[in-house]
């Protein structure tokens, strides 16, 4: 008997389903949950679409289609499905991101249409833990950053954007979107800093966090202090507020090709159990 399978866009009353893929690798997909979870399955409040496929009737895969173009739990099949309704709908993303294995199908299978990209970072390894190492210890001048020092904080967060990414947040819309996300993080009491005579020398977010597993990022430690260990210290120090306020599970993603920030992410505590890709455009 042949499998029926079909592609649609997810209605809200099926944010049970979609839950129960996304919660089945809640490390993986920390980011995405912690959106559905706060914003449901509208568009409009989520952000973007929520792509499901569905095989004799059940869901299987899903794929968010937002500001990023993220496959979830996608199965070979289920990515083909997703890259044949992203090339009829063409490119409204500014990036792909996910697992490699099914960014990377999924980007083989777009770049005839959409490439090519600004930048293709094909492994990025996925690190995780549920416990800080006790050889590091955490940089006391780290704390949450107050509401009125969102302007102390932002010119840190558009330098670590620009030099990460290779583009300013600033474009575009003059950085109001970026602006209002830095503002969410600071408001939630996720954004953290270590600042010296006004001056911010590191930084870090939780952004995005589940009752399962949040995910840091927007690491940066400003360059004139680099190379002393800050980002060690800084980085035991969120992670010891992650651990203890927001979930049993702390991640991130890093460049492959970062090997000081790996090494300084496994001397807190970090271990590499899988990898992420992202296209850039």
């Amino acid at each position: 008997m042949l499998t029926q399978t079909t592609t649609r866009v997810l209605d809200p009353g099926e944010l049970g389903a979609a839950l129960a893929i996304l919660e089945s690798e809640p490390v993986a997909n920390a980011f995405v949950t912690s959106r559905v979870q706060a914003a449901g399955l509208d568009p409009w409040r989520l952000g973007g679409e929520m792509w499901g496929w569905y095989a004799d009737g059940r869901l299987r895969s899903l794929c968010y289609s937002g500001a990023n173009l993220v496959p979830i739990c996608a199965t070979p099949e289920a990515v083909r499905a997703f890259a044949d309704r992203a090339r009829r709908a063409g490119r409204r993303c500014s990036s792909i991101v996910g697992p490699a294995e099914a960014t990377g199908q999924l980007w083989r299978l777009l770049e005839p249409s959409w490439g090519p990209a600004r930048d293709v970072r094909p492994h990025q390894p996925l690190m995780v833990t549920d416990q800080p190492s006790p050889d590091v210890r955490p940089d006391p001048r780290v704390r949450r950053i107050r509401k009125a020092e969102l302007d102390v904080i932002m010119p840190a967060c558009v330098a670590m954007f620009t030099e990460e990414v290779g583009v300013s947040p600033l474009a575009g819309d003059g950085g109001l979107l970026y602006q209002a996300r830095v503002a969410e993080l600071v408001a939630a009491g996720r954004s953290f800093a270590r600042i010296d005579d006004g001056k911010v020398v590191f930084k870090a977010e939780i952004g995005a966090a589940t009752s399962h597993a949040c995910q840091i990022q927007g690491v940066w430690v400003a360059p004139e202090y680099r190379g002393h260990g800050l980002s060690e210290t800084g980085m035991a120090a969120v992670l010891r507020y992650a651990l203890a306020d927001v979930a049993p599970v702390a991640s991130l993603y890093v460049n492959d090709f970062n090997t000081a920030a790996r090494a300084s992410y496994r001397r807190v505590g970090f271990r590499e159990v899988g990898a992420f890709m992202s296209v850039l455009f």
